[in-house]
């Protein structure tokens, strides 16, 4: 072989590694470049990492505080219920109480008016047969009444007339009558003995119970009279006395008052009656002509 031909083979093996070199130099330089570059986003990235590690560290933390509250809550909660609960259930129970204790109450009411309504039907009942039984006799009453309503009013009417004054002799008299009808009501009273008389004038004298009367004078157009009074062996005069004037004098062996009143006078005749205490004497018989 040649010289020439050995020196140019030497030039192409050193071309040749030159230019592998070359390449070799060129891709250790992007190496370097690239692991630089990855080196620094590695580094980047785990300040990432640790950044958003401690983030949620911080969130981890907070969410444990929020359920630590709310635990807390909840239990509040649960008891502020519970409370309210046995208030509510306290609250019912007396509330059906009430209404239980009303209940009993409106039907014992119920009862008490039942029975009352029972007992007012059986009043009427009987009430309806004693009606009955009073109308069959009320005609009978009424006509009863009547008369009873008529007797009383003419019995009225004639109290009414009676009256009181002072006799002669200065004593307050008993009533006085005016009329036989009159007269008739005091004897009914029972407080005195009366005995009634008529006499004429200038006629003998006439005994009235324990004593004699005799008309002396009567003059009718004044209403005015003159009575002689014989009593215990004595006589008086009882002179120009009127009409319903109470004559009085006291007689007996214990003096009790004796009363005259004439209630009528007419042409020659008087008439009235005498009024004597009960316990006066009794009349004496009159005697024999």
């Amino acid at each position: 072989m040649s010289e020439g031909t050995v020196g140019s083979e030497a030039r192409d093996v050193s071309g040749k590694l030159l230019v592998a070199l070359a390449v070799t130099l060129v891709l250790a330089i992007a190496a370097l470049v690239w692991c630089y570059g990855l080196s620094n986003h590695l580094s980047v990235a785990e300040q990432k990492l640790a950044a958003a590690e401690q983030k949620n560290t911080q969130l981890a933390e907070q969410q444990q505080a929020l359920s630590d509250r709310l635990r807390a809550t909840t239990e509040t909660l649960g008891q502020s219920v519970g409370l309210t609960q046995k208030q509510v259930e306290a609250r019912t129970q007396a509330l059906m109480n009430a209404q239980a204790a009303q209940l009993m109450a409106v039907r014992a009411q119920s009862e008490k008016t039942a029975k009352l309504a029972a007992e007012e039907q059986a009043a009427e009942a009987k009430l309806g047969a004693v009606q009955t039984d009073v109308s069959s006799v009320k005609t009978d009453v009424g006509g009863a009444k009547a008369s009873i309503a008529a007797t009383q009013s003419d019995l009225a009417d004639t109290k009414a007339q009676l009256q009181r004054t002072i006799g002669d002799a200065g004593v307050m008299s008993g009533l006085i009558a005016k009329t036989h009808d009159e007269l008739e009501i005091l004897k009914h009273k029972g407080d005195r003995n009366y005995y009634e008389f008529t006499l004429q004038k200038g006629a003998k004298p006439t005994l009235l119970s324990t004593i004699k009367l005799q008309a002396k004078k009567v003059d009718d157009k004044h209403s005015r009279y003159t009575l002689m009074v014989s009593a215990d062996d004595r006589n008086i005069e009882k002179k120009d006395k009127s009409l319903d004037e109470p004559v009085q004098f006291y007689t007996g062996k214990d003096p009790v008052l004796y009363e005259i009143v004439v209630n009528n006078i007419s042409k020659n005749q008087i008439s009235g009656y005498l009024s004597t205490p009960k316990g006066a004497v009794q009349p004496m018989a009159a005697p024999s002509n």
